[in-house]
């Protein structure tokens, strides 16, 4: 009987230490985002695959060590209401979203790309990216940050140039949402 209870002793333990890993790090990203001459598009309002910049952020996050949740898992909550399908959702339903993802933090943004003129003596056209976005934390829907970022490159075709420059600006906007979420992790355990 000491045996068991000392195994279940050390199971729980283990349990409680590996939840306090992972608590605290689940992410869905909800990044609306515009390519040059495309329309505006995200995946809860589409069958549209995550966008560059998701690809980007959720990359950096994951290597960050935390959980991004699978747009794939919330399919169906999409089809059953209809306020998620709006390309521009909004915040409270961002939060309602995210809190039936079972994610601890919801980063909700618009990325939009744009081209400017040719870069001198070549045949290339300059391309620019710019993020706007909220990271919310879902249990009580508070916006911990605001956070931007931007990109730039230049490229003959001017789709691929501004999907270039919202990968840029994804991997800028990546390195602001990690110091958030860790400074907001830092301030719970206070």
């Amino acid at each position: 009987m000491k045996r068991i209870l000392i195994a279940f002793c050390v199971l729980m333990l283990v349990f409680t230490f590996s939840y306090a890993q992972t608590s605290g790090k689940s992410v869905i990203l909800l990044i609306s985002e515009q390519n040059i001459e495309s329309p505006q598009r995200a995946w809860w309002a589409s069958e549209v695959d995550l966008s560059a910049t998701e690809a980007t952020v959720a990359k950096r996050l994951i290597e960050q060590g935390y959980e991004i949740i699978e747009p794939s898992m919330l399919s169906n909550t999409v089809k059953e209401k209809p306020a998620f399908r709006m390309l521009n959702i909004g915040q409270e339903d961002s939060v309602q979203l995210g809190k039936k993802a079972k994610a601890d933090y919801i980063v909700l943004g618009k990325a939009v790309a744009s081209s400017g003129g040719n870069v001198p003596q070549s045949n290339m056209r300059s391309c620019f990216a710019n993020i706007t976005a909220k990271l919310i934390r879902s249990s009580d829907g508070k916006i911990i940050a605001y956070l931007e970022g931007s990109g730039n490159t230049a490229h003959m075709d001017v789709i691929t140039g501004g999907k270039e420059a919202l990968v840029n600006a994804g991997e800028d906007l990546a390195v602001k949402i990690t110091e958030a979420l860790n400074k907001a992790k830092e301030t719970i355990k206070k």
